[in-house]
């Protein structure tokens, strides 16, 4: 199984050299580099300016390399996808998508050439209300792959409070999260702001995990550790895994649909599973 590791997605500015540099030896599978949130108005054309050169200059390894871009309808967001279109980058990074609408427009923007995936940030209430029909996009656009939610930006339209165990943000991000998987695309969970809290930051990787996002992003470098453990399968999952990948292509299991093993009811959806379990594991042991 092709499989690309998304369990760890940190955010960097793009005003800041330093950050690109040292981003390039961090053990996040993805690393979003920022045009849109993080960067002042005054700096946009800087950062879109480091931003270009690091991409040019790769040397990130493994790391997936995604460009968050200022949206199309401000004063950079049309100059950010056309200077990223023709790059290296593997994806551009739509910030406040909103509609199906605003997927096609990206597309558009970056036109036929480009082999950028498109990334969308659900971060609206708009978005909620349209998360179907956004990742229903999908089928026009190949090229759009992954949701990413911004807890941040919903906790402020909503005025909801972003408190532990994110009681009022269950309902959005299930939804979200079956509209991605309704169509194939990969999502991953909200940043975690409080950096000092090392327990509540792991307790809301696993509420992730448990709720079957692929990743989360991040906003600090110590964040990546604990995250990529969250979102790996663990021994015992890898040992079950493997026991069951293969379970119906042995001449004895053949034409079954299904086989008991341990005491448990195994079916082909479950040998399904256990492959994409090992992907996981093998892939993320290369990062």
């Amino acid at each position: 199984m092709k499989f690309r590791p998304r369990r760890s997605a940190l955010y960097i500015p793009g005003s800041n050299p330093r950050a690109l540099e040292k981003a390039r030896s961090l053990p996040a599978d993805v690393l979003i580099l920022d045009l849109e949130d993080s960067v002042a108005p005054e700096a946009k054309a800087e950062a879109r300016a480091n931003v270009l050169r690091a991409v040019a200059e790769a040397g990130f390894g493994p790391r997936e390399v995604v460009v968050r871009v200022n949206g199309l309808d401000t004063a950079w967001g049309r100059h950010d996808v056309a200077a990223f279109a023709p790059t290296r980058a593997d994806a551009i990074l739509m910030p406040k998508v909103s509609s199906r609408a605003d997927v096609l427009a990206t597309r558009a923007a970056l036109g036929s050439d480009s082999a950028c995936a498109i990334w969308a940030m659900m971060e609206t209430p708009a978005a909620m209300l349209a998360a179907a029909d956004i990742a229903a996009a999908r089928a026009e656009v190949p090229a759009f792959a992954v949701m990413v939610m911004g807890t941040n930006d919903l906790a402020k339209d909503t005025r909801a409070r972003l408190l532990p165990g994110r009681a009022v943000f269950q309902s959005w991000l299930a939804t979200c999260l079956i509209a991605a998987r309704s169509t194939g695309l990969d999502i991953l969970d909200g940043v975690f702001n409080d950096l000092d809290n090392d327990a509540g930051f792991e307790a809301e990787c696993g509420q992730g995990s448990d709720m079957g996002f692929d990743g989360k992003t991040l906003v600090h470098p110590r964040q990546i550790a604990p995250c990529n453990r969250a979102f790996s399968p663990s021994p015992d999952e890898l040992a079950w895994a493997a026991r069951i990948a293969d379970l119906f292509e042995q001449p004895e299991h053949q034409g079954l649909g299904v086989v008991r093993v341990d005491g448990r009811m195994v079916e082909r959806l479950h040998s399904e599973m256990a492959r994409r379990v090992l992907a996981v594991g093998r892939a993320g042991s290369a990062t």
